[in-house]
């Protein structure tokens, strides 16, 4: 009996996921069946059947996967102090919105849908989870408290997939401003804090 390559496997199992997110992320949610994505993915239906159980378990795998892969390139652009923080709240909107933008409107018909609402729960309870992980990251480098500096990020993070979900710039515009202020007065407080510790 052959023995199955692990490696070999899951490479190919992340490659169909990314064809398959890909093309329905172009399509929608509705119309696109596994003859469709076995196309797109240069395959036959019958591959996909080796990986997934069926469309469904295809939809909610490539959901989870690959908006993981979405944050974790939100996360690589990130600044690395706090001198480049400003930059980044300006600029990262628009490059998730660009890059990315297809993505969230596939994720949120795909976790909106009753069918897949329990895998959205879980989802999102992740992401709460990394991104909490995240703020203790940076929490010395932009000097603000990983308890203050979470609800921030899931701001930041709220405003970008809205802007790159409608493109509408009055509330993105309103939400950064607000950050900026917020963060700002952060920043002065725990660094008069620090220099009051000092005197």
């Amino acid at each position: 009996m052959r023995v199955r390559n692990e490696e070999q496997y899951m490479n190919r199992k992340q490659q169909l996921m990314e064809k398959s997110f890909e093309c329905l992320a172009e399509n929608g949610l509705s119309g696109v069946g596994i003859r469709a994505l076995a196309k797109h993915c240069g395959c036959n239906a019958a591959v996909f059947y080796n990986y997934f159980a069926d469309m469904d378990d295809l939809i909610v795998q490539s959901a989870e996967y690959c908006m993981s892969k979405v944050e974790d390139d939100f996360m690589a652009v990130a600044p690395a102090n706090s001198e480049d923080l400003w930059r980044f709240i300006d600029e990262i909107p628009y490059w998730t919105a660009e890059k990315h933008g297809k993505k969230y409107r596939l994720m949120y018909q795909i976790y909106t849908h009753p069918k897949y609402l329990e895998y959205g729960k879980r989802f999102f309870a992740g992401v709460d989870k990394r991104y909490t992980e995240y703020a203790k990251s940076l929490e010395g480098k932009l000097g603000i408290p990983c308890d203050i500096l979470t609800p921030l990020i899931f701001i930041l993070i709220r405003a970008c997939v809205h802007y790159a979900l409608f493109e509408d710039e009055f509330y993105l515009q309103a939400q950064i401003k607000t950050l900026k202020v917020s963060i700002q007065l952060f920043i002065e407080k725990f660094q008069s804090g620090k220099g009051g510790k000092q005197e």
